[in-house]
């Protein structure tokens, strides 16, 4: 199962972010990880969080814009040059990597990674080849 991100695009003014994580917030959504790309005048924030759905259904409600994507998530050994033994798999696969970022918590020795691929199926593919753990949402947010 893949892990679902949320994509909000937020205008960049003060206030406006704030205003997105209270909207999550007061509908108990319970954001996993996240990070931010901006420019002089929006930002997309990108949100792993425990109720996808309902986070897209209460921003909305809110006028807020935002989209669901599936990402890859993998565990990778937490030491020197293991994201760049990853990365040589995609290159050699030519798999293109849209953007990615780190999941915040670190388990067992081992760190989390979030990818965005036109072919995520291929990119699963190409990573199970070599041994790496492909995380799932039920991973990430605990759900069953």
């Amino acid at each position: 199962m893949n892990v679902t991100q949320l994509s909000v695009f937020v205008e960049n003014h003060p206030g406006h972010l704030q205003n997105v994580l209270k909207i999550l917030g007061d509908a108990s959504i319970n954001i996993i990880t996240l990070t931010i790309a901006e420019t002089s005048d929006f930002g997309i924030l990108r949100i792993i969080c425990n109720k996808p759905e309902e986070a897209i259904s209460v921003l909305k409600k809110e006028h807020v814009i935002c989209s669901a994507t599936d990402v890859l998530a993998i565990e990778i050994d937490d030491k020197p040059g293991e994201l760049s033994r990853a990365l040589t798999i995609f290159a050699q696969h030519g798999l293109n990597i849209e953007y990615m970022y780190a999941f915040t918590e670190k388990r067992e020795g081992k760190a989390v990674m979030i990818f965005r691929f036109e072919d995520i199926e291929a990119a699963k593919s190409a990573l199970n080849k070599q041994g790496y753990r492909i995380v799932s949402k039920i991973d990430i947010i605990g759900e069953s």
